[in-house]
């Protein structure tokens, strides 16, 4: 397997969140060669609007973002849920990657998405929404990599979820086939 750097977005905004939690255990099992970096700042880009996209003054949050994925072989997302659906940030952070039209560093890129959600169904729901909104900008979304993580507050109220031994293994399994969708993908 050759080096790969994944780049990890997430959803929450809050510094301890689970979410957050689980992606700092995403890229402590990275196997060997393989680099998982979080990308910090999404709450610091403003809400897309093409009247500030132009090109030599688009917002540093939002040119960060798009020159960090554009740098990546794939992407992990690790979403909550709010209110059913996509946090704002992450949403907005995939308006901002999906430009300029034609043009976008998201097409074609490895793109998994995880999480965990408080609700009894791990926010599968934002998830499938994550997807969707990835595989509109044509990223090459994993629709077989999955992991919904149920009642978050509680499972991981006195244990980090690097902690988790069933959840270490579900994140393995996660990057793993992430990796293997970056090597295809750089081989084609």
């Amino acid at each position: 397997m050759s080096d790969s750097s994944i780049l990890v977005l997430v959803g929450s905004l809050r510094a301890a969140s689970t979410n957050r939690q689980l992606a700092e255990a995403a890229a402590q099992v990275a196997p060997e060669g393989v680099t998982l970096t979080i990308h910090e700042g999404l709450g610091h880009i403003p809400f897309y609007n093409e009247d500030i996209d132009v090109e030599g003054a688009v917002p540093e949050g939002a040119a960060k973002l798009r020159a960090a994925i554009g740098a990546s072989d794939g992407i992990l997302v690790v979403t909550p849920e709010h209110n059913g659906t996509i946090p704002a940030s992450l949403k907005n952070a995939i308006d901002w990657a999906s430009r300029p039209y034609g043009e976008s560093n998201l097409v074609g890129k490895p793109t998994a998405v995880i999480g965990s959600a408080f609700g009894q169904f791990g926010g599968v729901w934002a998830q499938d929404e994550t997807r969707k909104a990835f595989g509109i900008t044509g990223a090459k979304v994993l629709d077989d990599v999955k992991l919904a993580i149920p009642g978050s507050v509680v499972r991981f109220a006195e244990t980090h979820p690097k902690d988790d031994a069933e959840v270490v293994g579900q994140l393995s399994d996660v990057v793993e086939k992430l990796v293997a969708a970056t090597s295809e993908a750089a081989a084609a």
